[in-house]
């Protein structure tokens, strides 16, 4: 479970698609209060940074178009609440480029 900390225009069809995924199993996570994957580092550091999230679910589709995707998997704003900032890393940036460099796909970084 990852959520880049990568401008979406950087990331490949897989990483895109596949964050894109995964951001909607943690914004159900967080806002149905599941319990799959409730302790996992990923999810926690988006607690109490919903707004935080639907921002980069906000940029994540904007590329998705750009790339002539469909998307009909829109978020609820209401429950967009907390810091619109996220400023907790599992990675760095540095890393995370390091990390996608590593996985020899298509990613800009």
């Amino acid at each position: 479970m990852r959520i880049w900390d990568i401008p979406a225009q950087r990331l490949c069809r897989n990483h895109l698609l596949g964050e894109h995924r995964e951001l909607h199993a943690i914004w159900s996570i967080l806002t149905k209060n599941k319990r799959g994957y409730a302790r996992h580092p990923e999810t926690i550091r988006w607690k109490n940074k919903l707004a935080a999230l639907y921002i980069r679910h906000t940029k994540l589709v904007k590329e998705m178009k750009n790339r002539g995707y469909r998307h009909n998997s829109n978020l609820n704003s209401r429950l967009a609440t907390g810091s619109k900032r996220q400023n907790m890393f599992i990675d760095s940036c540095k890393k995370q480029h390091k990390i996608l460099k590593g996985k020899n796909c298509n990613c800009r970084v």
